[in-house]
């Protein structure tokens, strides 16, 4: 079977995430109906189930980062979750406190769906088609991960038996940022018709509103002020205004028309809603087919004329590209993605099909971004107030820093244009440096509950370990210069002032949460300490690079001999009685959870109070376990079997975080089939709804952990200190992977058979790689090593209730 161009030629043989959200219901072990074709490039839904609405709405999403469209129909209804989202446009809302204090947020940032452009609704003989009325006879949906386009064809009847089949094409264009394409046709079938459409912008459309949080209910009850409305032959713009976070998004329509004889069409626009009607008599075998471009445009600054200009040019491009133009350069653009970034598999087509979804979706979420954040959900919907997280730098950039490079380096930008809000934040609390936030949109900390936020100060170790990644992956040294050595200064004056050297001259990190949310509020969790140690280790090296940049920044000789007295002497906690590494300083210590009691109540935080979980042995999701991985050089492998066995049993994975993380740890230690079960269960997390919270969003974290399952888990692939190696190993279910990264200028492609391993260089200069602990250059001749089987291991068992998403007997 040839991989994708050719490269290679191989035989076949034959949630929740980690924030704390009550809507994230885990059922570990199930697998629900998902009614998709399997299909290598696209994912297709056959047939019409109301009560899937919400779900399909969130998967067949299209975004580049900037706009995001949930996959609502044209015609507007039926309809769960509208959402249109523009990256970083939000509206403010007062936090609630039952008792205040110091320090604590004072404002909240929800996400806002904006004026919704991708109406156009049909009447067919004066009745409005909708799929709960009448009959379907045919209908399918197709998201192609090879055109960027949501596709759709429905055969409907009419409650007074008129037949339509409905054909539409719509893509957010990775090439053109602010432009919304869709192509929308009518057939009438066995009779000429009169055919009305009605093409809208439509502003302040109700949406459900999350949750009993009155101040909630609020920031999204008609969040936009209308500023201007205006219309001209077949386009139409209106501009608003949000009333609290002085934001200004212009959006802009226009029209090409298509059909057979005369047609009347009509515009206005007035406040929330822009209308083109056109009505026309069909005959049967012809086609009413209408093209509409839309274009969004925001601001906090620009002027209304500004930005109504701004779109207004945007649709003249887009008019003058064309539909067919517009496709073609999507293809062209994803064929460049799927050069550097497909991941092939054979032995499981349906995990074929969940990985290139996972890539797909990642892509769209941090394509475009240009220098604004990559919020949890992406642009698919309104879960978490569309807030980033540290899901952001530690599981998606990862993908992106070896994949689409240019995307990670524009959220790193991000990180770095908040710098003065992370210094002010960390001034706020008495510290140095720069403090990121927990959750935020904007760069200012909107969580409200500060042991789980505040204390989860890891966050900004995990962002300088995602730039000193970035910069020794892409050698990006107008980055390192302008962003990054300042970065990882500030952060690691922030670590150096909040932790302390103790009277034995251990350095401590106290007072933190670690990503286990179970244990919160603790003393030197290792996750902290080991991250914390690399970013002062990493700002030394940056310094030592960018010495004018140091200069400027005030950093001393003696304050980097002050970074390396603090890593070096980095407290790691270690039970000797026990013979494993503590998760935090004392953790063995806690009484066990009484896992048999909690059967059938998970997830914990739904069912248990945190005054109980922080008190006992038992973890959200996996922690010092993921820190084997990032930190891996700091552990031997005995050293991180034993972790693994202690910790997976009293791990529930009341997170969608967790799967991807425990996969790629077993893997590196010798269980390969369980490391398979939970990437398919992080594969699976969306498609299968395995939280079922789908409606919401999807779970751009877990759909990236992907991506490090399949390269750093069953490819092996470790990046320390720019150092590319792998420890490539399948598991029984798969015969083959190939996998593809960019590392500086040179792209390579990997290729996995059950005893042996190719490495190939497509482009670029050679490039020094290491199979299995053995260094060899890679240039122009490809490279074959044999892989050593590892002896079947016994995996420990998960807790109670917990055990792994299983596909297969």
């Amino acid at each position: 079977m040839a991989d994708l161009h050719g490269t290679l030629t191989h035989t076949t043989h034959g949630d929740t995430s980690s924030h704390t959200d009550p809507t994230n219901v885990p059922h570990h072990g199930v697998h629900p109906v998902h009614g998709f074709d399997v299909h290598p490039w696209q994912l297709c839904w056959r047939g019409w189930d109301i009560d899937q609405i919400g779900r399909t709405e969130s998967l067949f999403a299209l975004s580049n980062g900037h706009i995001g469209l949930r996959g609502t129909f044209e015609e507007g209804e039926p309809v769960e979750q509208p959402g249109t989202y523009l990256s970083g446009f939000y509206e403010k809302r007062a936090l609630p406190y039952a008792e205040s204090g110091y320090g604590y947020p004072e404002a909240g940032q929800t996400v806002v769906n904006v004026t919704d452009g991708k109406i156009i609704r049909l009447l067919v003989e004066d009745e409005p088609m909708d799929l709960r009325y009448g009959r379907t006879v045919d209908h399918e949906r197709v998201l192609d991960f090879r055109t960027g386009t949501l596709r759709r064809s429905t055969l409907w009847t009419s409650p007074t038996g008129r037949t339509v089949r409905i054909r539409s094409e719509r893509l957010v264009s990775f090439t053109k940022r602010t432009i919304v394409a869709t192509r929308y046709e009518v057939e009438p079938i066995g009779e000429d018709m009169s055919l009305v459409l009605q093409s809208d912008l439509l502003a302040n459309e109700p949406v459900p509103l999350p949750g009993n949080d009155p101040r909630l209910a609020a920031a999204l009850d008609q969040p936009l002020v209308s500023a201007l409305a205006d219309c001209d032959d077949n386009s139409a713009v209106l501009v608003h205004h949000t009333k609290r976070s002085g934001l200004t998004v212009a959006t802009a329509m226009s029209h090409e028309l298509d059909t057979p004889g005369n047609a009347d069409v009509t515009i206005r626009a007035d406040g929330d809603l822009a209308r083109m009607t056109v009505a026309a008599t069909v005959p049967q075998g012809s086609r009413l087919v209408l093209t509409k471009y839309v274009a969004y445009g925001w601001s906090a600054r620009r002027s209304v004329p500004a930005l109504r200009s701004q779109v207004e040019a945007a649709l003249a491009m887009a008019a003058e590209t064309g539909w067919e133009a517009l496709k073609a350069e999507q293809v062209e653009y994803l064929d460049e993605f799927w050069r550097d970034a497909d991941i092939e598999v054979d032995g499981d087509p349906e995990v074929q099909q969940a990985i290139r979804f996972a890539l797909f979706h990642v892509l769209q979420a941090g394509a475009r971004g240009q220098s604004r954040a990559i919020p949890a959900k992406g642009l698919t919907g309104p879960g978490y107030d569309g807030h980033t997280f540290w899901d952001t730098e530690s599981f998606v950039l990862p993908m992106l820093t070896y994949t689409v490079p240019g995307a990670a380096g524009e959220e790193l930008r991000w990180r770095h244009s908040t710098l003065g809000q992370a210094k002010a934040r960390a001034a706020e609390l008495a510290q140095q440096g720069a403090m990121f936030p927990w959750r935020t949109i904007e760069g200012d900390e909107c969580s409200g509950y500060w042991p789980a936020g505040t204390a989860g100060v890891h966050v900004s170790a995990d962002i300088a370990n995602a730039t000193a990644r970035y910069i020794r992956a892409t050698n990006d040294e107008g980055f390192e210069i302008e962003c990054g050595t300042e970065l990882l200064v500030e952060i690691a004056r922030f670590f150096a002032g909040f932790g302390h050297h103790d009277v034995n001259g251990n350095f401590r990190i106290d007072g933190v949460t670690g990503p286990d949310e179970y244990t919160a509020i603790i003393n030197n969790n290792l996750f902290t300490n080991l991250a914390a140690q690399q970013t002062l280790r990493d700002a030394a090296w940056t310094v030592a690079r960018q010495p004018a940049v140091a200069r400027d920044l005030g950093v001393t000789d003696d304050e980097v001999a002050y970074w390396h007295s603090c890593a070096d002497n980095m407290t790691i906690p270690y039970d000797e009685a026990a013979g494993v590494h503590q998760q935090s300083e004392a953790f063995t210590l806690l009484d066990r959870w009484d896992f048999d009691a909690s059967l059938g109540r998970y997830p914990l935080l739904l069912n248990y109070p945190y005054f109980d979980l922080y008190r006992k042995q038992v973890v959200k999701q996996a922690d010092l376990v993921f820190a084997t991985y990032l930190f891996g050089n700091a552990f031997t492998q005995a050293e991180k079997r034993t972790i693994f066995d202690y910790y997976y049993p009293i791990t529930v994975r009341d997170s969608s975080l967790s799967a991807c993380c425990e996969s790629v740890s077993a893997a590196e230690v010798g269980y390969l089939d369980l490391a398979y079960d939970l990437m398919c269960e992080s594969l699976f997390t969306d498609l299968h709804d395995l939280h079922n919270n789908v409606v919401s969003g999807l779970h751009i974290a877990a759909l990236g952990g992907a991506w490090t399952d399949c390269v750093a888990g069953f490819g092996g692939m470790r990046d320390f200190g720019g150092h590319i190696t792998f420890a490539p190993r399948l598991p029984s279910h798969l015969n083959y992977m190939s996998f593809r990264m960019m590392v500086r200028e040179s792209r390579i492609v990997v290729a996995i058979d059950t005893d042996s391993a190719t490495y190939r260089l497509l482009d670029g200069p050679p490039i020094e790689l290491a199979h299995h602990g053995e260094p060899f250059t890679l240039s122009d001749a490809p490279v074959t090593r044999p892989i050593v089987p590892i002896p079947e291991q016994t995996p420990p068992l998960p807790p109670i209730g917990c055990e792994p998403y299983r596909r297969t007997s």
